[in-house]
């Protein structure tokens, strides 16, 4: 029987497993007189994004610091403050396709989520019931370092209980995986469910 190559997998949470209604996210932008990927494009640019992901603040707080831009575009901070609310209420769900791939591996393997969350993970994954389904979750924000950072691979790596070099690692962002695969961990760049479904076949192949 071939040796696999790999006794953990660790996996990104978002782009990966769960997913937001990105049409429903621009509808509702549409309805309050700003173009698509506003609300992203603010967010993202706020000095709180990564104090959001790395326990120094609350979601709430980095999503508070974007509504004075927004409240330039919308007309008034009330608006700006009942967009965010709206936009980050969209739609989400789970890839059950990606669940059952998972839940497979982890009769194997362990399978720790590695994430760049906010404080609102823990909360997240009970919404989606998912707060059982891995062996560990480990959040930017709960361990203080964000992705593509080499410690909080080593932190999942640890959770897992195996070497970094004999981890799986599964992310959309091809910069998380180019950090994995520095530290020995066979990278998967995440596009669709056929790329983990490959990358865990030599688990699958294996003879019980």
């Amino acid at each position: 029987m071939a040796i696999r190559p790999f006794d953990a997998v660790l996996c990104d949470f978002d782009g990966v497993l769960k997913f937001q209604d990105l049409e429903q996210q621009a509808e509702i932008e549409r309805a309050y007189g700003v173009e698509p990927g506003t609300v992203a494009r603010v967010t993202g640019e706020s000095a709180l994004v990564v104090p959001a992901l790395t326990g120094l603040v609350t979601r709430e707080e980095w999503l508070a610091s974007a509504v004075p831009v927004l409240a330039g575009l919308v007309g008034s901070a009330a608006r700006a403050s009942a967009l965010t609310d709206d936009w980050v209420a969209a739609r989400t769900w789970a890839d059950e396709e990606v669940l059952a791939l998972l839940m497979r591996a982890r009769a194997r393997v362990p399978v720790v989520l590695v994430s760049n969350a906010t404080s609102e993970l823990a909360a997240h994954l009970r919404e989606l019931e998912l707060h059982d389904a891995f062996d560990h979750v480990v959040s930017s924000y709960d361990v203080g370092v964000a992705k593509p950072d080499r410690r909080i691979f080593e932190i999942a790596a640890r959770h897992a209980g195996v070497p970094p070099e004999r981890c799986l690692f599964v992310d959309d962002r091809a910069e998380n995986v180019d950090a994995a695969r520095v530290l020995g961990m066979t990278g998967v760049v995440y596009r669709a469910p056929a790329d983990l479904a490959s990358a865990l076949l030599p688990l699958f192949e294996e003879v019980s």
